[in-house]
Formats: structure tokens, sequence, C-alpha cells
């Protein structure tokens, strides 16, 4: 199969079945977003969820975190993985953005990478979900699944070469929906370990369910 072919069957079935996908991450301001997706590196959103509502009522703006040392960052999201660089990076991010941006979260991608904490994919996150940009973030969900599928060459082996790959075949204006759209199938269709193949209505496109031959049985859905 073509892998304009892939992308046609992802998007024709995504565009009609989910059309308005939405981040799993709470948050009500650019700020609160940012902050977010921050912690949620090698991170579960479920848990972010969990500690952000004690986060912002401690420091409920950017000119709150800049206030704040890592140390008072830390007690609030010890939870969450790598919480000692995550809270430096917060500490750093509120300065930064009080100083730098009047307490504003930039729109632009290269502004949001001098951020501490922020790399490319959380810029990309931010400017598709806060400003309507056509990002693709791409983290491991996205990866894995662009891989899985074949929307992506074998020899796409950055996060930027994905990207790349990507954006080359989805329209400007699905882009920031279709990375939702990877994310939440890799999060609850297309896991890591054991591929719901089974149950995935992508199957009959997708390049890892041609090669493995997989047959799903009323078990392994029943499962699922």
């Amino acid at each position: 199969m073509l892998r304009a072919d892939r992308f046609r069957h992802f998007l024709d079935y995504f565009t009609t079945n989910f059309p308005e996908p939405k981040t799993e991450l709470a948050y009500r301001s650019p700020y609160e977003l940012i902050v977010a997706v921050v912690l949620s590196a090698q991170c579960t959103d479920k848990r972010v969820n969990l500690v952000m509502p004690a986060l912002l009522a401690e420091f409920p703006t950017a000119a709150h975190l800049g206030a704040a040392t890592a140390d008072d960052i830390f007690p609030f999201i010890r939870s969450v993985s790598y919480p000692n660089n995550k809270a430096k990076h917060l500490a750093g991010l509120g300065r930064m953005l009080t100083e730098e941006f009047g307490g504003e979260v930039p729109s632009q991608i290269d502004e949001l990478q001098r951020l501490p904490g922020v790399g490319r994919k959380t810029a990309n996150v931010v400017v598709s979900v806060i400003y309507n940009q056509p990002a693709m973030a791409v983290d491991t969900h996205v990866f894995r699944v662009s891989h899985r599928i074949g929307l992506v060459p074998k020899t796409a082996t950055t996060p930027l070469a994905v990207e790349k790959g990507l954006v080359r075949y989805i329209p400007q204006e699905l882009i920031a929906k279709a990375h939702h759209w990877l994310i939440l199938h890799g999060r609850y269709v297309c896991v890591a370990r054991t591929p719901k193949c089974g149950i995935c209505p992508l199957a009959p496109s997708c390049a890892y369910f041609a090669k493995n031959a997989v047959v799903p049985t009323a078990k392994k859905i029943a499962a699922a």
C-alpha cells in the first residue's frame, strides 16, 4: 500500500469519527497549559492533572512561579517523573515569562524554545492547542504509531524527521488535530507492548498489521 493511501485512510477515519479531538491535560489558560506540558514529559496526563490544582493554587501566575525557588515548587510535583529537574525548569520558566514576555506565553516556536524545560515538542503543543497553528508535536506515542502504521519511513529515526514526514501528507488545517489523533490512538489502541490490532479501525491500512498477519479473536477483542 502506498503511504498516501495510508494517510488517506487515517485521515478519513478520524475526521469522520473524532472530528474535534482535545488534549487530555486540564488547563484554563496558556500559562496553565505550558506548565502542564512541561510536567507531562515522560509522565502521564492523568498524573499531571492530579498535581496541577495544588500547584496552581500556590503559583497561580507566571509571576508567582518566577518568584519561587525549585525547592518551593518541588513538594507540589514530587509525584511526577523527574521532579527535581522539572522544579528547576518551572522556576526558570516563570522568571523568563515574567521578565521577558510580560507574563504572557509567546506564540512563536523559537521564542517558546528559549524557555527552560521547553523543547520543540512542548512548543509545538502550545502553539497548536492555544494558538491553533499547524504544528505537529511528536511524543513517544506519535513516534511509535507513525512508524507502526507506516505513515513515516523507517529512516525517520528522530522526532524532527517524523514531524516532517507527517506534515508532508497532512493538510495544514488538520495537523493540530492529527497530533491528538495519533496520541490518543497510541494511548488506547496502538499501545506500546501489545497493540490492540483486533479492535483497531486502521488495521486494513496498517503496515504492522499486514506484516504480522494479526488475526483478531473473540477472546482478544473481549479483553481489549
